[in-house]
């Protein structure tokens, strides 16, 4: 095909119906040197209308010039379009029968784009990151009508997931076409991510995002544009503007009607306008798009304008928003007809050829439908299947019990524990990864100088820093894994645990990937957070998470509170697949009583596994983290003082927690006392205290005891910090009343 300069045609509207003539850019960036350091020029060109003696009729807005495409090529595009416009029709019509497709946002007006964006993705080679309204985009990209049916109808059948996304959630991950979310712009980072890999793998695979307009106004998106320009990274953004973000309008959503222009002083990014109803002009741009990711310059923000023709989704009115006027505006350009009635003006196909096409598109749905109607769902009973991957070290291993600390040998803190585990594991996998804040600065690796030491052993390309943007770490880190399985990812998911909020959309993503596409992906990540107090760190530097994240399915959440089983815990998680929370006390980095004899190399803790770190026989005491410390000191006190016998279980693992050793020592003492950091309320306590309640009622001589933080935040002054959290006279008063119940 002959390659064209990117004609730029676009058109906006006000809800108001007031007609804005818009401006759209096409972006001629100039491409030089970093020395040169040229600023990108950027010409701004004011829509034509068409010419009365083009093919196209009054009102349409496409030109569909088709110089050097041929026939093949166009007719099959054109049936790609209609077949892609009968599916979404079928889609409506299923809602209306009650058989199904209860979710459906049409793709009517996106034609073009869709199409292009579908033709120009290589199967099994690139990667696809679509969104809820690519319907097109699908079918062209190498999704079947009955697999689009099948997603439609949620069938056990659709290979997307099995019917476990909504429906219009279109993905073929065996080709490359990713399962997303339906969060707006979501899998931006994902894309962003995934491009980083490919860089750093040396790949020549190209990344393409699609969403729309209204997603660009995610923070999120920003972070992902942000860093895909900063890192010089292979991916397009298509963004298909239709000018509504469901029912609110453009003007109301960002700052400049053509979306583009939000994003001209991003460096390495080039910009490319394009008519989104039109094919060949969004083919044009997508090429141009491709060879410029392609040659390492950097991102693509390809802005294409379309409209939506119909309401956002069944469940939208948009008769109640827009006007008459501004419907049949759109349906006036309705790219179907354009692209039919200019098909037969320039003499490429007759009618009569065309309508053979269409009859073979409606026989091949209704065929697509018969099979994809009567496949089974997907059985109920399989909810539990794929919640997580399989953990690389079982329940049942045997390896902590062959070391013992040695107190007269060198002792390692919990710090360097740590430390010493991610160093071996990076050893053994080369395709393991450090990132985030301040985890390669050259005099300065961690703000607990956590990865001390591991930029010099490894470099800067698997140990790298991240910018402030806790969305873009986790979000990006997930993307980086779907290059191949083999890749581990360790970030700091904050500098402490208590700025990770903004990753938290990100991380409910991460929980769900493995079940919601059925095994076919898990992000293989281990995500680390200094967490807690007992630092004078006040509001900011003393939360704990734990309680909420383990609340979160899909997940592991891990607390160690000793040097081995940092290191045991943190090579499982390393070495599994699937999403660990790997909560670090950061009181206890250097505390003295946390510190260790270094394990072997085979030590490695089982996930759910707690261990009993002081036998006793009166009351069975449960802890974890710094509390761990306060606990086993509150022990012996009470031993020494009053000679009340405590057995001291420390969870080491929260999610999964290990009901066998906790039941166990239940059953023997018949008392129980839970002391964690976090909040009393809606804390870990509360859930070990139901579970024994309901499993082991009958053999209680107490209530079980619950003892924690008060339900506060965290005060900065020594005194308040005193009073708020979890003490060893806490303790030690809830072990007494129990005991002595």
């Amino acid at each position: 095909m002959a390659k064209t300069a990117t004609k730029s045609k676009m058109k906006s509207k006000t809800s108001s119906a007031k007609k804005v003539q818009a401006k759209t850019v096409a972006s001629k960036k100039t491409q030089s040197s970093p020395a040169s350091k040229k600023k990108a020029i950027v010409k701004k060109t004011i829509a034509k209308p068409i010419a009365k003696k083009s093919s196209v009729k009054k009102g349409q807005f496409s030109a569909f010039d088709m110089k050097g495409f041929d026939k093949k090529t166009i007719m099959s595009w054109y049936k790609l379009q209609h077949l892609g416009r009968r599916l979404d029709e079928k889609a409506a019509l299923y809602l209306k029968m009650a058989k199904g497709w209860s979710y459906h946002a049409p793709c009517a007006g996106h034609d073009g784009i869709q199409i292009a964006l579908g033709q120009i993705f290589r199967q099994n080679k690139d990667f696809l990151f679509p969104y809820y309204r690519d319907l097109m985009t699908s079918l062209s990209g190498g999704i079947t009508i009955e697999e689009i049916i099948l997603n439609g109808l949620s069938k056990d059948g659709d290979v997307a997931g099995g019917g476990r996304h909504m429906s219009n959630h279109f993905a073929k991950p065996s080709i490359g076409i990713q399962n997303v979310s339906s969060c707006t712009g979501n899998h931006s980072l994902h894309a962003a991510g995934l491009a980083r890999a490919v860089k750093k793998f040396k790949g020549d695979e190209v990344v393409y995002y699609s969403g729309g307009d209204s997603a660009c106004s995610e923070g999120y998106f920003y972070e992902a544009v942000n860093g895909a320009s900063r890192e010089k990274l292979p991916v397009v953004f298509v963004i298909q503007n239709n000018k509504f973000g469901i029912s609110v309008p453009l003007h109301e959503q960002t700052a400049n009607l053509v979306v583009s222009d939000n994003f001209t002083g991003f460096k390495h990014l080039k910009i490319i306008n394009c008519d989104g109803r039109d094919v060949f002009d969004s083919y044009r741009a997508l090429k141009e798009a491709r060879d410029y990711a392609l040659s390492g310059a950097g991102p693509v923000f390809l802005h294409a304008d379309c409209d939506r023709i119909g309401s956002h989704s069944n469940s939208d009115n948009h008769e109640l928003y827009r006007t008459p006027e501004e419907i049949q505006e759109m349906k006036d350009r309705d790219p179907l007809p354009a692209f039919r009635n200019a098909i037969l003006a320039k003499k490429i196909a007759t009618e009569k050829e065309l309508l053979a096409i269409e009859e073979e598109n409606k026989q091949a749905i209704f065929a697509a439908a018969d099979i994809a109607e009567i496949a089974p769902d997907p059985a109920g009973s399989s909810y539990l299947d794929y919640l997580m991957p399989e953990d690389a070290v079982g329940y049942d291993d045997r390896s902590e019990y062959n070391f013992v600390n040695d107190p007269d040998a060198q002792q390692y803190t919990f710090r360097e524990g740590i430390n010493i585990a991610m160093k071996q594991e990076f050893q053994k996998n080369p395709h393991t990864y450090l990132w985030g804040q301040d985890v390669a600065s050259v005099n300065k690796q961690g703000i607990f100088n956590v990865p001390k030491g591991m930029l010099d052993e490894f470099g800067n390309d698997r140990i790298f820093n991240a910018p402030i943007a806790e969305d873009y770490i986790v979000g990006t880190a997930n993307g980086f894994t779907r290059y191949r399985d083999d890749i581990r990812v360790v970030v700091e998911g904050a500098e402490f645990a208590d700025y990770f909020w903004p990753a938290m959309e990100q991380l409910i993503e991460c929980s769900h990937d493995y079940w919601r596409t059925r095994g076919q992906f898990s992000p293989n990540i281990t995500i680390r957070l200094a967490s807690g107090g007992y630092i004078q760190g006040g509001l900011y530097h003393s939360q704990n998470l734990d309680a909420l994240l383990a609340a979160i399915p899909g997940i592991r959440v891990v607390c160690p509170a000793f040097a081995d089983d940092a290191i045991g815990l943190m090579r499982n998680s390393i070495r599994s697949r699937g999403v660990t929370m790997f909560l670090e006390p950061k009181f206890l980095y250097n505390y003295r009583p946390s510190s260790t004899s270094l394990p072997g190399d085979d030590f490695i803790v089982p996930f759910g596994k707690a261990r009993i770190r002081r036998q006793g026989t009166d009351v069975t005491l449960i802890s974890y983290g710094n509390a761990i410390h306060m606990a086993m000191k509150a022990a012996d006190e009470l031993f020494a003082e009053q000679g009340i016998s405590c057995e001291v279980i420390d969870l080491r693992s929260l999610k999964p927690w290990d009901r066998t050793t906790v039941f166990q020592s239940v059953r023997k003492t018949n008392r129980v006392v839970i002391a964690h950091e976090h909040y009393l309320s809606g804390g870990i306590g509360g859930e070990i205290s139901a579970s024994i309640t309901s499993e082991l009622f009958s053999i209680l001589d107490a209530p079980v005891g619950r003892v924690a933080s008060k339900d506060v935040p965290v005060g900065f002054a020594k005194s308040l910090e005193a009073a708020i959290l979890l003490n060893l006279a806490d303790i030690k008063n809830e072990i007494v009343k129990t005991a002595n119940y």
